[in-house]
């Protein structure tokens, strides 16, 4: 397999990861997402839950259908989300929610750990890392 076949399987994975989190967003695992919801966001948590799940949706599509020509600009995108949720992500952790199995310290510690893991992926599969 070379290494484009390789890209272009790694961000239809993603995609597809980020339209199964959005359906997750709006169906079975709302309650879910909605622990790491930051206090701070001036939207209500079940709101926020729904937006961010139609965006996921939506980019998780694009990063699927996207043409080669605007891939990089999708994967840029899609980092930057997974930048701006990361807050989220150490809300769960400061205040010890519980969610996704995510029921220790040392396992939301741990879960801070994996969205570098998604921004570089976004980014390498879309070209925009060598």
């Amino acid at each position: 397999m070379t290494d484009e076949n390789i890209k272009k399987v790694a961000k239809i994975l993603l995609g597809a990861g980020l339209v199964f989190a959005g359906i997750g967003h709006l169906t079975f695992a709302r309650k879910e997402f909605q622990a790491q919801v930051p206090n701070w966001v001036p939207i209500k948590k079940d709101a926020t839950v729904v937006q961010s799940g139609l965006v996921e949706i939506a980019l998780g599509t694009a990063l699927i259908l996207t043409p080669k020509k605007y891939e990089q600009t999708v994967g840029k995108i899609a980092s930057g989300l997974f930048t701006a949720v990361f807050p989220g992500n150490i809300s769960q952790y400061k205040n010890r929610r519980n969610a996704f199995g995510l029921n220790t310290d040392a396992k939301r510690f741990g879960r801070l750990f994996f969205q570098p893991v998604l921004i570089y992926w976004a980014l390498k599969s879309t070209n925009n890392v060598g």
